[in-house]
């Protein structure tokens, strides 16, 4: 993993020119690109170019679409030895790569059901496995509007080993294709999971955070949320004005220790 310059044109349009703190990984040592699941929906994926049984994770990718920090990230962790996928949920109901603004995304996403959601990373999960991965040895991560999605799905398939959500909206509009919030399916958790969150963004209050944990620990899920105090939404995304170097690298190394503790890497 390094840093380079990254160019403009792969990265979402709203999001911003990336900032020159940008990572950029090679695919150096990895088999890389896109695929088609089942369903229609294009997908990332990245596995090491030898090895078999490789652990799975499952990338759920920010509101921006399947640009290339997403797929940065699935390269990395490639390189650490797992099967990475990030399947695009978004890309049927409009392209967010190319929308002009933060407001022109959230209409894409909101006619997003996130049933058809499930069941588009079921068939990630499923094609991970059949390009060597583990299926009994799964995770799911995901990033802002992903980070929503990674909690939704380890209700939905309590199979997995491991989740982690970085700064997903824990509760929102509940509407017909959006029914349930992270909020609502905590006594639903049985995977550990981990959360990552910022203690100064305004779209995940301190009171909400409480409130997820509170219902958590009634439930009494594997589930722990670490706060980074003064951090904004989005502090992991290095291409954006919003990274924050120190909670982001903090962040990252408690999240490979995570998935250390369970036998995934």
């Amino acid at each position: 993993m390094s840093s380079s310059l990254a160019n403009p044109a792969w990265f979402a349009q709203a999001a911003g020119a990336p900032s020159p703190s940008a990572v950029v990984t090679d695919a150096e040592g990895l088999e890389a690109g896109m695929t088609e699941l089942p369903n229609g929906a294009p997908a990332y994926f990245a596995r090491p170019q030898n090895g078999a049984e490789l652990p799975i994770i499952l990338i759920a990718q920010e509101i921006f679409g399947l640009h290339e920090h997403i797929r940065d990230v699935v390269r990395r962790f490639a390189k650490l030895g797992f099967i990475a996928i990030a399947p695009d949920f978004l890309i049927r109901y409009g392209d967010p790569q190319k929308a002009p603004d933060i407001e022109a995304i959230r209409a894409i996403v909101a006619k997003v059901p996130d049933s058809e959601t499930m069941a588009t990373f079921d068939e990630a999960l499923a094609f991970a496995a059949s390009k060597g991965g583990d299926a009994k040895r799964a995770a799911i991560s995901g990033f802002c509007w992903g980070g929503r999605i990674a909690w939704l799905y380890a209700a939905h398939n309590p199979m997995l080993l491991a989740c982690i959500p970085w700064y997903g909206r824990l509760d929102g509009p509940h509407t017909p294709a959006q029914p349930r919030w992270p909020i609502d399916v905590a006594a639903e958790i049985k995977t550990p999971t981990l959360g990552l969150y910022g203690g100064a963004d305004p779209s995940i209050p301190a009171d909400v955070i409480e409130a997820m944990r509170e219902r958590l620990k009634r439930a009494h899920a594997p589930a722990e949320i670490i706060v980074y105090d003064g951090a904004p939404h989005a502090f992991f995304a290095d291409y954006r004005e919003s990274y924050r170097a120190d909670a982001a690298k903090d962040a990252w190394s408690r999240a490979l220790a995570f998935l250390r503790a369970t036998g995934l890497k």
